[in-house]
C-alpha cells in the first residue's frame, strides 16, 4: 500500500473519485494504485508528484523527506 499517496489525498480532502478525475483514470484504478494492487505508471507518478509538490521517492515510501 502506498500510504503516502493516500495521506496526501486525504490531507487535501479529496476523494478517490476526484483524484481519479485529475489523473484521467477510473476510481477503481486509482484505488488499486493506493493499495499497491497495480503498479503506478511513471507518467502518473510524475503527475501525482507535481500535483502534491513532493518527490516521487516520497510517494513510493522510499524516503520520509517530501522534497529532495
Amino acid at each position: 500500500m502506498y500510504q503516502n499517496i493516500r495521506d496526501l489525498r486525504e490531507d487535501k480532502d479529496l476523494t478517490q473519485q476526484q483524484m481519479a478525475q485529475i489523473l484521467s483514470c477510473s476510481q477503481s484504478v486509482y484505488s488499486d494504485y493506493e493499495r499497491g494492487k497495480l503498479d503506478i505508471p511513471t507518467a502518473v507518478l510524475l503527475k501525482l508528484a507535481d500535483f502534491h509538490d513532493v518527490s516521487v521517492d516520497y510517494l513510493l515510501g522510499r524516503t520520509n523527506k517530501m522534497h529532495e
